[in-house]
């Protein structure tokens, strides 16, 4: 088939790839000419784990394409993928005007049928905005899909190409037709195509995101009650993780969640109900625990010093919201180091991925180093804020010698308490009992 994706942000990127993958001829459109001038030459533009191998294969088999040129990319595509970006507004709202800004680009272009398929987190509605635009500006038939993606980025590739679901939102029998058609591929295993009204397939997204993220803040509420009361987050975990109505998964605590999706979206979903008239409590507690969770590293340091860290210089470890990508969005890593800036300390930061994209954002508010034993010299402790792999087994040794103190505080509990007391360090977790004195 013929497709077109608008947008080669980081949906649209994974989408376009992983379609032209199943033999499809794909051609992705964006407005930033030098990004697309970079895909041409062959750079990947995001860290995704896979995604490298499909997009050069898919290149050089031409099935890949990047253009800037929308009437080009539209013109001979049975079906047009618009993932674009839906930032929030200062109230919360998503803001559709990319959205409806393509819808009306795109509507003045094409001379024959079209599937338009949203493919961007969009609040309930936006399909009926989106056809309403196309009838405003052409009388070319067109079906317009909501199709949510369900990406986990460090993993996007293998969501996209074996999917749990893909639900698509039509009451069109032709678009089905040639939707079923295109992910056919993808579900050969047996995982359902779920069809649905297109208001119902928008909402699907918001609230897979916001149970996320309200299983995650409850996990978090548990583990920051478990160290008031004397319990181990980790038996907690276990046992209410091992009754299948509750699952495993989602049950790790840590210092909050972050990335592109779920403040985004719950946020989103918030804003929706509030338009609608309905008080949706639980999300908004969600949100507030949340912001709390991002800092509380922050108030494990600044009770272990006695409110004094002006002077101190700390190691961080981890930038990134979550392993296997270098999107900062949202990363408590970012809110941890306002803080601590702000109360006069100083720190030596590493991420395997997300460095560049941070200093960026912040500039040389911290000190970047090239490995994560550099970060260590002449810190007063160790911070641990994501959960990369190549931190979880660390030569303590070498850590000992470069470490001013044997002080970690760790956000996402990667070290095993019994290995901690054993080599001496004051080990402070989350959830979890506290290793070492807190007397100094």
């Amino acid at each position: 088939m013929k497709i077109a994706v608008i947008g080669t942000g980081y949906v649209g990127l994974v989408t376009g790839t992983c379609l032209s993958e199943t033999g499809n001829d794909v051609i992705c459109v964006d407005i930033n000419e030098a990004k697309v001038k970079k895909m041409q030459n062959g750079e990947v533009p995001i860290y995704e784990p896979g995604l490298d191998l499909l997009f050069h294969r898919n290149i050089a088999q031409k099935r890949l394409t990047f253009t800037t040129d929308l009437a080009a990319a539209v013109k001979d595509a049975q079906i047009i993928f618009m993932a674009l970006p839906t930032p929030p507004g200062g109230d919360g709202a998503a803001d559709l005007s990319y959205i409806l800004g393509a819808a009306k680009d795109i509507s003045k272009l094409i001379t024959d049928y079209k599937v338009i398929v949203n493919k961007s987190t969009v609040p309930v509605g936006t399909a009926d905005k989106v056809s309403a635009v196309f009838a405003e500006n052409t009388n070319v038939e067109v079906d317009v899909v909501s199709n949510p993606e369900f990406l986990r980025e460090g993993v996007a590739v293998d969501d996209f190409m074996k999917p749990d679901r893909v639900v698509l939102g039509t009451k069109s029998e032709r678009a089905k037709k040639l939707m079923t058609e295109l992910y056919g591929p993808y579900v050969r295993q047996g995982n359902p195509i779920l069809f649905m009204d297109e208001r119902s397939s928008e909402l699907t997204k918001y609230a897979a995101n916001s149970f996320l993220a309200t299983k995650i803040t409850f996990m978090n509420e548990v583990a920051n009650l478990c160290e008031m009361v004397g319990a181990d987050v980790d038996a907690v975990r276990r046992g209410i993780g091992s009754d299948e109505r509750i699952g495993k998964r989602f049950l790790f605590p840590g210092i909050g969640y972050g990335g592109s999706c779920f403040p985004k979206d719950v946020q989103a979903l918030v804003k929706a109900a509030d338009e609608s008239k309905y008080d949706f409590q639980i999300l908004k507690s969600v949100m507030e625990v949340n912001e709390r969770q991002k800092t509380i590293l922050v108030d494990k340091i600044l009770k272990y010093y006695k409110n004094d860290i002006k002077g101190k210089h700390f190691a961080l470890w981890g930038l990134a919201f979550k392993p296997e990508t270098d999107d900062i969005r949202e990363a408590p890593a970012l809110y941890i180091i306002d803080a601590l800036v702000k109360h006069g300390a100083t720190l030596s930061v590493f991420d395997p991925e997300g460095m560049e994209n941070v200093k960026n954002i912040i500039g040389d508010k911290v000190v970047y180093v090239d490995n994560q034993y550099e970060a260590l010299k002449d810190a007063d402790a160790l911070l641990i804020a994501t959960e990369w792999s190549v931190f979880r087994n660390p030569d303590f040794d070498r850590m000992d010698e470069i470490l001013k103190n044997k002080i970690i505080f760790d956000g996402r509990n990667l070290y095993d308490l019994e290995k901690m007391v054993d080599m001496g360090y004051y080990y402070n977790s989350i959830g979890r009992k506290l290793i070492g004195s807190n007397e100094r």
